[in-house]
């Protein structure tokens, strides 16, 4: 149940704004949901990611963020502390980005149950959400105040693709 990844990100990050729930929401429903056409940018941005992330929060490596556990973020500290392959986990994103299609209509299903659920006026959360409907749900960043308090580093995977060891 979504409500039961709601209630584990709202309690692990209590900093999170209404765009990183919704940030949540869409990576749970849709995946990485762009498509990647250039692999040697894909490499480029985690390189630079991994060298300049620095310390964060403890997380886990693998957080499932769909209720199905098919969509989970990587969290790339405790990856590479494991010592997995950057470039297998890169493979996996790739494939997840280009080949893994999510549904629009349970995003909407994840958004009505978030509604109920998080800390956020529920004007307000229907008039974001209304907002990002309007605009074909884009993707988002994460707010100023989650970045500056848990500087996230991750990458969304789909499980089908995702290699036995990191599980």
């Amino acid at each position: 149940m979504i409500e039961t990844v709601l209630h584990s990100h709202l309690s692990r990050y209590p900093t999170m704004q209404i765009q990183d729930l919704y940030k949540l929401l869409h990576q749970a429903a849709l995946g990485s949901e762009h498509a990647v056409k250039n692999l040697e940018s894909a490499r480029n941005w985690l390189t630079r990611e991994l060298a300049e992330m620095g310390e964060g929060p403890s997380e886990p490596l693998i957080d499932p963020i769909s209720p199905d556990g098919r969509n989970m973020r990587i969290h790339l500290r405790p990856f590479i502390e494991a010592g997995h392959d950057p470039d297998a986990l890169l493979h996996a994103f790739i494939r997840t980005a280009n080949e893994h299609h999510g549904d629009m209509r349970m995003l909407e299903r994840f958004w009505h149950a978030a509604i109920s659920l998080s800390n956020f006026p529920v004007e307000e959360t229907g008039d974001f959400f209304r907002s990002m409907k309007e605009q074909n749900y884009p993707t988002a960043h994460h707010s100023s105040e989650y970045q500056k308090s848990y500087r996230p580093a991750y990458r969304v995977v789909a499980i089908t693709f995702c290699r036995d060891t990191w599980l």
